[in-house]
């Protein structure tokens, strides 16, 4: 009877995508948002050569957004991949220069 907790934890399964945003631009990032499917995430500044890593739980299907101020306060946004729910795994994006989105999924299933 003990163990029923934790059998019912192991069977559960997890759907957790790691998002990985990695500044590029050789310069300060500001204003920062990502938009995935039902959510979004973000933060005020993120410094040149600078990483920030946030897990999503994904609710619903769709494309992945960002959205960012450069250091010369010109703002850029890309789309980037569907995404959809049940989905796990690792999702990178890669800041550019230029404005310039680079995003490099490993999602399971595929999709």
């Amino acid at each position: 009877m003990l163990l029923l907790p934790l059998l019912m934890a192991a069977s559960c399964k997890n759907y957790i995508v790691v998002v990985t945003v990695e500044n590029r631009t050789g310069g300060e990032v500001n204003l920062l948002e990502v938009d995935y499917p039902s959510a979004s995430f973000g933060v005020d500044t993120l410094a040149p050569g600078a990483v920030f890593q946030y897990h999503v739980q994904l609710q619903d299907s769709g494309p992945i957004k960002v959205m960012y101020a450069d250091a010369q306060k010109k703002q850029h946004q890309s789309t980037g991949p569907t995404l959809h729910q049940g989905q796990k795994g690792q999702l990178e994006i890669i800041l550019a220069p230029n404005g310039k989105t680079e995003f490099r999924p490993e999602l399971n299933p595929p999709n």
